[in-house]
C-alpha cells in the first residue's frame, strides 16, 4: 500500500469539513477564513511530504535533511571535501565509513575507494635483494617492504546528476581530496602510503618515492 500523498487542496478540504456550518462559516475560496486556513495547508503538504520520504531520507546513501546527523555520529565533514562538498560526496563519504569492517588486504582498500567513487589499483613494493632482483632493479631501503601505492587517475570528475546532486551545486566537480585522506586514515599504522597522483602532488598527504630511496 503506497503512502499517502495529501495535497494543500486536500487539507483545506479537511480543514473546512471539521468547521461548524453557518454564514460566519464561509467555504468560499476568497474568503478571508479560507485565506487563513491555506495558510495552514502548505506547511501540512511538506510534512506529508517528509513523512513519506522517511524512509529514503534515513538510508545514508539518499540522505538529504538528515544527512549532517550521519555526518555528525561519524566526525563528518571534514576538510578534504573542501569548502563546498558535493550531496553525492557527502552520501559516499558517510556510506564508505559506515560499511567499512576494516582490512588490510588490496580488495578491501579498492572496495573503500569505489565507495568514495574512486576507481583505483594498489601497488606494492619490496627492497632490493641480492639473487632476487635482476640488475638494473632500483635499489631501496628496508622501508620499501612497508611502503604500497594506490593508483588513481590525476583528477576523478563527479558530474551533476538529477535526482543525486544538490540545488545550486555545479555541473561538474573534481578533485581527489576525500581519497588522500580517507586512504590514509585507514591504512596500517606501520606503513608508508605512497599516493600516485599527479594532480595532488602539492598535498601533504603524497609522498614522493624520492623519499624512500
Amino acid at each position: 500500500m503506497p503512502a499517502p500523498n495529501y495535497s494543500a487542496a486536500d487539507y483545506l478540504r479537511a480543514l473546512q469539513t471539521h468547521l461548524p456550518r453557518g454564514r460566519v462559516w464561509p467555504r468560499d475560496p476568497d474568503a478571508q477564513q479560507t485565506k487563513f486556513l491555506s495558510g495552514f495547508t502548505s506547511v501540512f503538504e511538506r510534512l506529508n511530504a517528509a513523512a513519506n520520504n522517511l524512509l529514503i531520507d534515513a538510508f545514508p546513501a539518499t540522505a538529504v535533511d538528515l544527512l549532517s546527523e550521519w555526518e555528525s555520529t561519524l566526525g563528518l565533514p571534514d576538510p578534504c571535501a573542501g569548502e563546498s562538498p558535493t550531496l553525492q560526496g557527502r552520501q559516499r563519504q558517510v556510506v564508505a565509513r559506515l560499511t567499512s569492517s576494516g582490512g588490510q588486504s588490496i580488495p578491501y582498500f579498492t572496495q573503500y575507494a569505489e565507495t568514495l567513487g574512486y576507481a583505483v589499483t594498489v601497488t606494492q613494493f619490496t627492497p632490493f635483494r641480492i639473487g632476487q632482483q635482476g640488475m638494473g632493479a632500483a635499489l631501496g631501503t628496508v622501508d620499501w617492504a612497508f611502503t604500497w601505492e594506490i593508483n588513481a587517475p590525476p583528477v576523478t570528475v563527479t558530474y551533476f546528476s538529477m535526482g543525486q546532486s544538490g540545488m545550486g551545486e555545479a555541473l561538474a566537480s573534481w578533485g581527489n581530496g576525500v581519497l588522500v585522506c580517507e586512504m590514509n586514515e585507514i591504512k596500517p599504522a606501520h606503513t608508508i602510503l605512497i599516493i600516485a597522483n599527479p594532480g595532488l602532488l602539492d598535498s601533504d598527504f603524497v609522498l614522493n618515492q624520492s623519499t624512500l630511496s
